[in-house]
């Protein structure tokens, strides 16, 4: 009867232990050369009921806006456009106004085609490139066929009292897109904030307040429209419109923290 202690039995016990040791390090030396070659990022090892901390408001904020650049590479196409029709329109090039409107639209197109292509070669997001450029593209369209720069901004113009909307109907049937969005953004997908009637009735007021933003900012453009002052409303869309963005973004970060951070210092800990 062969036991434990058996020298067989210790040997063949040292040998599975060799085995799995062996192909132990072979799959972690192929993982690591899977990493490398696809450039991943390994997963951090934590413990099971550990949770990410949520991103900081700035880290949201520039998540939101694409960062710096993202800003940037969303001004270039519109910047482009009105420095384009307003030099290519002075008196001294002898342009016909609707030849320094091509030129206007190739620049602006042309840049947001560029600044797509450079994020494809190095591999980096083009999500915000993309919908730059079908709006781009599309108020480009309607510029050429109407053969007038003020229709270029049009779609903008028109998207955004549009989601104005939206948030405003969402309130109604007290639904709140704000909080959903919070809820996708910075509470893991979870959506329990429906239960916490402090929380319900902040994201309300804040949805209402979005829509008041958006207004603002479509409606500045479209009072600029309907004048005809094509190239003021491109400088208003960059110089104003952006900041208004970032400045309703950050009040909304800052208001939910200050409820959920007064909520949780009144909770009393078990």
């Amino acid at each position: 009867m062969t036991t434990g202690s058996d020298p067989r039995h210790a040997a063949h016990e040292s040998v599975e232990e060799r085995i799995a040791e062996l192909v132990g390090d072979a799959e972690e030396k192929l993982a690591a050369e899977i990493i490398a070659e696809q450039d991943l990022h390994p997963v951090a090892k934590g413990q099971p009921g550990d949770e990410e901390p949520l991103p900081s408001m700035s880290e949201q904020i520039a998540e939101q806006l694409g960062g710096v650049r993202g800003l940037i590479e969303s001004s270039v196409p519109v910047l482009a456009f009105v420095l384009l029709n307003v030099l290519l329109s002075l008196e001294a090039l002898g342009l016909e106004k609707r030849e320094a409107l091509l030129w206007a639209i190739v620049g602006s197109v042309g840049s947001a085609l560029a600044i797509g292509g450079v994020r494809l070669v190095r591999r980096q997001p083009v999500r915000h490139a993309v919908n730059g450029l079908f709006g781009i593209a599309l108020g480009a369209w309607l510029a050429w066929r109407t053969g007038d720069a003020k229709n270029f901004y049009l779609p903008g113009i028109l998207l955004t009292f549009g989601q104005s909307a939206v948030l405003l109907v969402s309130v109604a049937f007290r639904k709140p897109l704000i909080g959903y969005a919070w809820g996708i953004m910075a509470n893991k997908g979870r959506q329990d904030w429906f239960a916490n009637a402090r929380l319900f009735r902040t994201f309300q007021w804040l949805t209402v307040l979005w829509a008041i933003s958006l207004t603002v900012r479509a409606g500045i453009q479209f009072v600029l429209y309907l004048m005809g002052e094509a190239n003021a409303i491109g400088v208003v869309r960059i110089l104003v419109s952006w900041p208004i963005y970032a400045a309703t973004f950050a009040f909304t970060i800052w208001a939910v923290h200050r409820v959920t951070s007064t909520q949780r210092r009144d909770t009393p800990v078990a």
